[in-house]
């Protein structure tokens, strides 16, 4: 197929420019008489509101029974690894955080690993850095894990589900933003460290949270496990076996809920998960009913990690001693959110002037990165979130590419969906937890 028959072209002052229409839908639909036979083509999205996002599924249907359907995506395309290669390191952080915006500690961690491994300071990355960032990226795995629940029940019927979901979150949010001054889209994670130490308030929400949350998840449980139309929604639906995963290249709760222990936690430690103590939950049933169980499971695992971060959190520095790396500013939470300190400023304004071209440089040029190429993987709540940089030695990148789970895994849709009947393609689907921030970037 020519690009020609799936967009029209024009030349502009600008270049050639295409425009794209729905693939090959009119052939899809000529081929279909309904008058004939029971088979009609629909379109499932971009705006339809159980399909987790700006998703288009191009469904053919006999009776309520899928034929074949087709993934679309590119609706929330964002262009974010283009524009990274018009900012330094440093800024580069603002625009990854919005990738997955449901998960974005994890993009700012796997950039920031990426960005120290070329620079050749992983190991000098302080340890009460590293613990805050594990702390964090379980936390938000929490958060990521209570919106799954909230929309997958609210998709399923059980709209309860979608109410406690999102307030049990709000807790998590509401540590983010006493910490960074954001609830979301946080740019906190920096290369060489943290924007800014967590306060102690913070500390104390988080072991509050930690008594809090387990009685809540018994009543999610209590809610849904035991409920009939929750098991028959989910029981025996959508199954993705081992073989399947692995074949189309699916991580996370989907392979773990198909019996495979795979987690780069414990396979490829990172951040110093070596040294907490952890279990990798897994299913046997290889369907919504097994990613449930073990996203739950998973929540209980999280609250053990940030529980064990919060016992190895010593008072220490949150930068690298590096100060031609390290950010030179130093941040204050005030009325109006976080911003420069006002002390900090006075200082580098009127005691010294070598401070103050040296904040000037760093801040408007960034660092430069010596060239090469790394990749770093980490384990994020929907799969094996990696990260390829480049690096030509200049102050922004050459090229910084995610495999970003929710796209890899949106491959499982069609093999999960073709001989199932339609509603259960919202629950196969949901059992995905695609965000298209992810996918698109």
């Amino acid at each position: 197929m020519t690009t020609s028959e799936y967009a029209t072209e024009r030349e502009t002052t600008e270049g050639r420019v295409f425009t794209v229409t729905g693939g090959d839908w009119d052939d899809l639909t000529a081929t279909v008489d309904p008058l004939s036979n029971e088979k009609i083509v629909v379109n499932m999205g971009p705006q339809h509101p159980s399909t987790h996002g700006v998703l288009r599924l191009v469904l053919e249907l006999e009776g309520e029974t899928v034929t074949e359907c087709r993934p679309v995506v590119g609706y929330l395309h964002t262009g974010i690894e283009k524009n990274l290669e018009y900012r330094n390191w440093t800024q580069g952080v603002t625009f990854v955080t919005r990738m997955d915006y449901l998960s974005n500690m994890f993009n700012e961690v796997g950039y920031c690993l990426a960005v120290e491994k070329l620079l050749g300071i992983s190991d000098q990355i302080t340890e009460r850095a590293t613990t805050i960032r594990v702390m964090f990226m379980e936390l938000q795995r929490i958060a990521s894990h209570l919106v799954w629940l909230a929309t997958t029940g609210m998709e399923l019927g059980a709209i309860s589900m979608m109410l406690y979901g999102f307030r049990e979150r709000e807790y998590i949010l509401d540590i983010f933003e006493e910490t960074s001054g954001l609830r979301m889209n946080n740019g906190y994670v920096r290369p060489g460290g943290l924007s800014q130490d967590i306060p102690e308030s913070a500390v104390r929400k988080i072991r509050d949270f930690l008594k809090y949350l387990p009685k809540k998840l018994k009543e999610y449980e209590a809610m849904l496990s035991g409920q009939i139309i929750w098991q028959q929604r989910t029981q025996g639906v959508a199954v993705l076996d081992v073989t399947g995963c692995l074949s189309l290249g699916i991580t996370g709760p989907v392979l773990r809920s198909a019996g495979l222990p795979w987690d780069l936690r414990k396979t490829m430690p990172y951040c110093g998960y070596e040294n907490y103590e952890f279990d990798v939950p897994t299913a046997t049933t290889a369907d919504v009913w097994g990613r449930y169980l073990v996203r739950i499971a998973e929540i209980r695992e999280s609250l053990k990690i940030v529980e064990q971060a919060l016992d190895r959190l010593k008072p220490g520095p949150i930068w690298i001693s590096d100060k031609k790396i390290a950010w030179p500013a130093q941040l204050a939470l005030g009325v109006d959110g976080l911003g420069n300190s006002l002390e900090h400023v006075a200082k580098i304004m009127g005691q010294s002037m070598e401070s103050l071209i040296h904040h000037f440089k760093l801040v408007t040029e960034g660092f430069r990165v010596p060239p090469g190429q790394v990749y770093v993987g980490i384990e994020h709540p929907r799969g094996e979130l990696g990260v390829h940089a480049v690096s030509d030695g200049g102050t922004h990148p050459y090229r910084v590419h995610y495999r970003d789970p929710s796209f890899v895994n949106l491959q499982a849709i069609p093999a999960m969906a073709e001989g199932a009947l339609l509603a259960d393609v919202i629950a196969g689907g949901a059992s995905l937890d695609p965000v298209m921030g992810g996918c698109d970037r």
